[in-house]
């Protein structure tokens, strides 16, 4: 534990083990036995005898038989059994059924039945002071409101005493002292003098936080302003970081602090799909069946919806027709704002609403106005319960094109190849063109130069200790510190971007720490996505045209960033324009963010590190997605998804599943196989799919997609007869 070498055991230390441990198995016989036999073996007769007859004789025999359950014998091997071994949560259970059982006699003392359990609790405790079951208990039985807390302090000063780092007694201590209603001011006291004591207590320090974070919103007397206290914080925590660089609990509350001074408390809108200003072409005939994907001229490729995209710095709830209005001819029924996001949820970052065009007749070579108004009303509020109070305004206009011939035909027929003779660079932008037009808030907007000024002043601080002291969790630090030292500068003020050394810093981490390689990688994939996706300038390299099989530049741009090892996606506020996005040859295990990308039309995800279908869950809400490569990744050779759950089944999934139409599909195949690709395909209206290179890619795999898809022409680089 926290690094300590294990000893051998002695003789008499192994004889005193093998002891207990038979003495364990003994009362967990008995216990297990009290449980179990008399509620499973004699209840279920007797109960459905009772609900069938509804006898008072039978009905006081089955209350006799569930008094029983909880005797005077069982309660005590339950508690034996917990005196002994505290993380046997069956028995917590056990006994929280046994209390409420034993409330129910009329002539029943709660006073003296919770206390009991509170002494069992103490005595659990002692055993081991680190027991989930022994506190959730002792919780469990406070909150019932029969028991005095005047002893609960005494007690947690004792067990923070035998380790003041123990954050189960730190979490308890929360509970307590809200439920004694003491201030987070004397609290924040306390948590100063245990730092004082010993400054290696990250659970201390998680505490101080808590309260400061209590205390700031509510601008507490004498923690306001905010800019004073951080600054009092700052130099707090150097005490500790400063005295020993190797002790990471100082290191974790100097972050909090990094982001206290960086972020803003109210939500903000960082971008927009359409942007203010902006033209969108829609091409198509009076029905709207006709497609384009030119993106340098904002030309969309599904005709049929125009979605607008909002995109906020951080989750939201409360867009709605009253907290975002929308004007124009368009709009010729009550549209309905949606979260994209894969998990139920009533916040989240970027909401969408669709105007529906397939059904209105659109005059051609006219164009239509589209005026939006964002959080003119209240009702928008963050996770942090602050609201939106930066009302916006945006304006764009869509002009209707009737198609050309070239055009009316589209690319709907052809498969879409993705070798790099297909794709043309494009030289250079137009002014006029929308391409990171979407973004609107770059970086966090200031009212002083107080955090740039203490962040700047951070920087020289960790500079000088690592020049004496090299050591890693000091350069993750001056690493976040330059980041948010570019969050906070203007684009326009002159000051150097800190990217490449960043980028460098993540680079010697990944070989200084290899343990956590991995963590320091999708860092490193976040900057880079971040230099890439900041500036027109910078993105234009990875901008092409797309040439289709006679070798005409068809007007498709593809974003190409393939071959950057990139492990995480980020920046998507910067990508909302993009309808076609080359991802191959990375180390993507996972592609969540794209569902923010409402237009994408064409992903290549080939040669990465994609080990299961659900890590694909957010392009099911991707409507547009019509062409999508995920050949040569690694699905189908983990049996496992370990990022979502221990055992894959339907059972365990959150979405709600078809399963009729699934049962339909599998036929006599092995259900357990292709459920998750079920889930992911199901939804969509795929026109070409490669999934060549995967162990899960057989000739019943492919099968099961032609049925789950009925859209698909072109399956593998074959077109489907």
């Amino acid at each position: 534990m926290h690094g300590r070498p294990r000893k051998a055991l002695k003789q008499e230390d192994e004889t005193a083990l093998s002891a207990k441990t038979e003495k364990l198995r003994s009362l967990q016989a008995q216990f297990l036995a009290n449980h179990h036999n008399r509620m499973l073996l004699l209840l279920p007769s007797t109960l459905s005898l009772s609900l069938s007859f509804s006898s008072p004789s039978i009905n006081s025999n089955c209350a006799n038989l569930v008094g029983c359950r909880y005797s005077k014998e069982a309660l005590d091997v339950s508690a034996k059994l917990l005196e002994v071994n505290p993380e046997c949560y069956t028995a917590w259970n056990y006994r929280k059924l046994a209390v409420q059982n034993l409330l129910t006699n009329s002539d029943s003392d709660p006073h003296s039945i919770f206390q009991d359990e509170l002494k069992l609790v103490e005595i659990a405790l002692r055993k081991n002071f680190k027991s989930y079951g022994a506190w959730h208990h002792r919780k469990w039985v406070l909150s019932k409101g029969h028991s005095s807390i005047d002893n609960e302090m005494r007690l947690l000063n004792g067990f923070q005493k035998a380790d003041p780092r123990n954050f189960h007694a730190w979490n308890y201590r929360r509970f307590v002292t809200e439920l004694m209603k003491r201030s987070d001011e004397d609290e924040l006291k306390y948590t100063e003098e245990v730092i004082g004591a010993n400054f290696s207590n990250y659970s201390a320090w998680h505490n101080r936080s808590v309260l400061l974070s209590n205390l700031l919103k509510r601008k507490a007397e004498g923690y306001f302003p905010k800019e004073k206290i951080l600054e009092e914080e700052f130099e707090h925590v150097h005490n500790a970081i400063f005295t020993d660089p190797d002790d990471q609990s100082g290191w974790f509350y100097h972050l909090w602090l990094i982001d206290q001074t960086v972020k803003t408390d109210a939500p903000l809108l960082v971008s927009s799909w359409p942007s203010h200003g902006s033209n969108i072409t829609v091409i198509g005939d009076n029905s709207l069946q006709g497609c384009g994907l030119s993106l340098l001229d904002g030309t969309l490729s599904d005709t049929a919806t125009l979605p607008i995209i909002l995109n906020f710095n951080q989750a939201v709830e409360g867009i709605n027709s009253s907290t975002v209005s929308i004007k124009s001819e368009l709009l010729k029924e009550e549209l309905v704002w949606k979260p994209l996001l894969t998990s139920k949820s009533n916040t989240a970052k970027v909401w969408v609403v669709y105007l529906n065009l397939g059904n209105m007749e659109l005059q051609s070579s006219k164009t239509y106005s589209v005026d939006i108004s964002i959080g003119h009303s209240k009702g928008i509020v963050s996770s942090n319960e602050y609201h939106y109070g930066d009302p916006s305004q945006i304006s764009f206009k869509v002009f209707v094109q009737t198609p050309s011939i070239e055009q009316s035909e589209g690319q709907g027929g052809k498969r879409t190849t993705w070798k790099d003779t297909n794709f043309h660079k494009i030289d250079h932008f137009q002014e006029s063109d929308p391409i990171l037009s979407a973004v609107q808030n770059h970086h966090i907007p200031t009212t002083s130069n107080w955090p740039t000024e203490e962040i700047g002043e951070e920087i020289t601080k960790f500079r000088d200790l690592l020049s004496e002291y090299d050591c890693k969790i000091g350069k993750l630090t001056l690493a976040r510190l330059l980041t948010a030292l570019d969050l906070l500068s203007s684009q326009h003020d002159g000051r150097k971007s800190n990217t490449e050394e960043v980028l460098q810093l993540y680079t010697d981490l990944m070989k200084l720490d290899p343990t956590h390689s991995l963590y320091y990688k999708d860092e490193h994939s976040l900057i880079s996505l971040k230099q890439i996706t900041s500036t027109r300038d910078s993105l234009l390299p990875y901008c092409h045209y797309y040439k289709d099989a006679t070798e005409t530049i068809t007007g498709y741009v593809c974003l190409r960033l393939q071959n950057l090892s990139l492990s995480r996606l980020g920046s998507i506020e910067n990508l909302l324009w993009v309808q076609m996005l080359d991802l191959s040859h990375n180390e993507l295990q996972s592609v969540e963010g794209l569902e923010a990308m409402q237009l994408l039309s064409c992903l290549n995800l080939s040669h990465n590190k994609i080990g299961s279908f659900t890590a694909l869950a957010p392009l099911r809400l991707v409507k547009s997605l019509k062409v999508l490569n995920i050949s040569h990744n690694e699905l189908g050779c983990h049996s496992v998804d370990t990022t979502r759950y221990l055992c894959s089944s339907p059972l365990s999934h959150t979405e709600e599943f078809a399963w009729d139409r699934f049962e339909t599909l599998t036929g006599s195949v092995s259900a357990t196989k292709f459920w998750e690709a079920f889930l992911i395909f199901g939804s969509l209206a795929l026109t070409d799919l490669n999934i060549i290179g995967n162990a899960v890619a057989d000739e019943n795999f492919r099968s099961f997609l032609v049925k789950v898809l009925p859209t698909l022409k072109w399956l593998d680089d074959e077109e489907l007869s």
